[in-house]
């Protein structure tokens, strides 16, 4: 059973969604919501790894920017500019229903961004 109050805990998660992610953009015909949506969360799960592993409460929240902005008051300056994390945090609801259909171009553009928020998290936490 995993910890909630463990980061590798949030770490675990984080991965497996990095991975879903990934997987559904290469498909033959690409999963882009399904992309976009894993990519999010891969790093919403990264950031809140951050501020676990320094004993900090987070919002319940999808909101990267809320996040981050608790990563920066705990002395963690997330080092992956706002508006990429705005865009990102755009996936945490809006595409899992129809009518918001991202393009593969978008996808590929929210799975950088997730990588970029998972090279941080990981060079912070010592995973690198």
């Amino acid at each position: 059973m995993s910890d909630p109050n463990d980061p590798l805990s949030w770490v675990e998660r984080a991965e497996e969604d990095y991975a879903m992610a990934r997987f559904a953009l290469r498909r033959k015909i690409p999963f882009t919501y399904s992309a976009c949506f894993h990519a999010q969360q891969c790093a919403e799960k990264y950031l809140k790894a951050l501020l676990v592993s320094g004993g900090h409460a987070f919002s319940k929240v999808h909101d990267l920017l809320v996040l981050s902005d608790e990563c920066a008051q705990a002395g963690i300056l997330v080092a992956v500019s706002e508006d990429l994390l705005s865009s990102l945090s755009y996936y945490a609801v809006r595409v899992r229903y129809p009518g918001e259909d991202p393009t593969p171009d978008e996808a590929r553009e929210a799975i950088d961004t997730a990588r970029a928020v998972r090279r941080f998290a990981r060079q912070w936490l010592g995973l690198t």
